[in-house]
């Protein structure tokens, strides 16, 4: 990990300070009210769209506790980079000795303990991950608590993601941070994806098959859950026993692809400025209806599809 400049010189905040820095866009968190004198530092800026914050405090504990969950009411995941020093970090019933370059898991709507070392000055990164739509992107409720080794790819792909100076976003660069975010969320998956139950081998070489088939044909809207069933060679009861082993279902995965793959479509036009109509990206992704693709597109990215890089091509009339 590298120092970061712009951090260290950051002033100073006292007890007080530290949690109204932190409360707008994280919540509330309680330091632990030492005899020594509390002082902190807080960054707030943004990776990619996403809320992040650097962070260091001199209590060796510091707590998000059940009254401060209750007080702010907050769903998200925060993805803890430890940056400097080690911790202990207490959560989901989990006790995980971090250090530098690890990446934890965290769920805001359960109690959270990070402890430091008297002597050591920890420092953390946090990037917020809205939990209904990495659930939705992933399949599946990731479990906080669970930590990332700082050797997995994934672990440093992220590090390097979050701590690169350039991910505080240019505006001209705005309406792709969308698109990073399915990057985000494929690292995360990768990183704390439930492990697969013992014995289940020969159901993951069929899983990977059918999420094959579903990739090679989400482009026809004639595919189904029973169509797919039938070309993978099993019954309907059994794919759909494969997608709900892994929290999700065989609908919302083909959903999925296509709404994927128009993404990237409508991120070419915008950037080739070939003004074709939107209309004609949903028809070619599989969507027989446009209302229902633009309303599971918003759902899934945030925005409407004529939004995406409307400022760049200057056509703010395609937004639905």
């Amino acid at each position: 990990m590298r120092p970061n400049d712009d951090f260290l010189s950051a002033p100073e905040l006292d007890y007080d300070g530290f949690r109204s820095a932190m409360r707008e866009d994280w919540g509330w968190f309680t330091p632990a009210r030492e005899t020594n004198i509390f002082a902190s530092k807080v960054r707030t800026r943004r990776v990619f769209g996403f809320a992040a914050v650097d962070l260091t405090c001199s209590a060796t504990r510091l707590e998000r506790t059940e009254q401060d969950i209750r007080r702010d009411n907050m769903e998200y995941y925060f993805v803890t980079v430890q940056d400097t020093g080690e911790s202990i970090i207490i959560h989901n019933d989990r006790v995980v000795n971090i250090t530098a370059g690890d990446v934890i898991l965290l769920d805001s709507t359960k109690p959270v303990t990070f402890i430091s070392r008297a002597e050591d000055s920890a420092q953390w990164l946090g990037v917020q991950v809205p939990r209904q739509k990495l659930a939705s992107h992933l399949g599946f409720e990731p479990q906080g608590g669970v930590c990332g080794p700082r050797q997995a790819q994934a672990s440093r792909l992220l590090c390097q993601l979050a701590l690169d100076p350039i991910s505080d976003a240019e505006p001209a660069f705005a309406s792709t941070d969308q698109f990073m975010h399915l990057v985000v969320y494929d690292l995360l998956g990768a990183l704390f994806a439930p492990p697969a139950p013992l014995g289940s081998r020969h159901n993951d070489k069929l899983f990977m098959r059918v999420c094959g088939i579903i990739k090679d044909r989400f482009a026809d809207p004639d595919i189904s859950p029973r169509e797919v069933a039938a070309e993978a060679g099993i019954s309907l009861r059994y794919l759909q026993k494969l997608f709900t082993a892994r929290g999700s279902t065989c609908g919302h995965h083909i959903c999925s692809a296509r709404l994927d793959h128009a993404a990237r479509l409508i991120e070419r036009r915008a950037l080739m400025k070939t003004g074709q109509p939107l209309s004609d990206i949903a028809y070619a992704c599989g969507f027989r209806d446009y209302t229902h693709f633009a309303r599971g597109f918003r759902r899934r990215f945030g925005t409407a599809p004529g939004a995406v890089g409307a400022g760049a091509t200057g056509n703010d009339s395609a937004r639905v």
